[in-house]
């Protein structure tokens, strides 16, 4: 007989199919407690960012030059003309403003409109007393109205460019128009009456209120003087080149 040799049997086992996902770190589970932490973390920086943003706006500020201060053009005039004074129970005005805000009076104005920032500007004594004036002229049958009375800086400064451009010189415009450094009406010392039936009410009457005309060749433009309802208003200035303040 042929002989063969048995044929040995394998002791090994077939290898099974391997799960993937064995082979897939594990995932770890998330704690409730981390998430909360995170959503704090995040509350926290955003609290903080409004609160960092807040405080920019509030202590930051605009400054005098800001929204409530004037613009390029403004700031430049009132740096070559000085301040104002901060008589007057009125807002801070910035003295680079122009306009109404400048101390333009709107036409109609009366010596009693204090939202006027002309007329709010004014030094209390002054407006005191041409508020009394007004009243007593007004039972007379004169209606007081105020052309002109605290003027900003720049504004000074551009009525003064302006009349040098009507009068054609700077010393002609010099007779009717002051520097803002000289000017009464910048520190809220003069007042502008309107209509020749008040200035006629006024040159016959301001006195006894303290008020005088200063200038012979402005009838509308008055001025506090203590003692002149005892010893009258002193004597006239032809002109404000004549006057010794507009020298300073």
């Amino acid at each position: 007989m042929p002989s063969t040799a048995p044929v040995p049997l394998s002791s090994s086992r077939p290898a099974l199919p391997r799960d993937p996902s064995r082979d897939a770190p594990a995932r770890r589970r998330r704690d409730p407690r981390d998430v909360a932490l995170v959503v704090s973390a995040l509350v926290v920086l955003v609290a903080t960012l409004v609160v960092a943003a807040w405080a920019g706006l509030t202590f930051g500020g605009t400054g005098s030059a800001g929204t409530v201060g004037s613009t390029g053009r403004d700031a430049a005039a009132a740096d070559t003309v000085g301040s104002t004074s901060d008589a007057g129970d009125g807002p801070v005005l910035d003295p680079g403003a122009t306009g109404e805000a400048g101390g333009l009076v709107p036409d109609g104005t009366t010596a009693f409109d204090v939202d006027v920032p002309g007329l709010a500007r004014l030094d209390p004594r002054l407006l005191d007393a041409l508020q009394r004036a007004a009243t007593d002229a007004s039972a007379d049958g004169v209606d007081v109205v105020v052309n002109s009375g605290w003027r900003s800086a720049a504004y000074q400064d551009q009525l003064l460019r302006d009349a040098v451009a009507q009068y054609g010189s700077a010393r002609e415009a010099a007779r009717w128009v002051a520097t803002p450094a000289t000017s009464a009406h910048v520190s809220g010392d003069a007042v502008d009456i309107g209509s020749w039936d008040a200035t006629d009410w006024f040159s016959r009457n301001g006195a006894d209120y303290d008020l005088c005309q200063i200038y012979e060749n402005e009838s509308w433009h008055y001025e506090l003087r203590d003692g002149a309802s005892r010893t009258g208003c002193p004597p006239m200035y032809r002109d404000p080149t004549e006057d010794p303040r507009m020298r300073a």
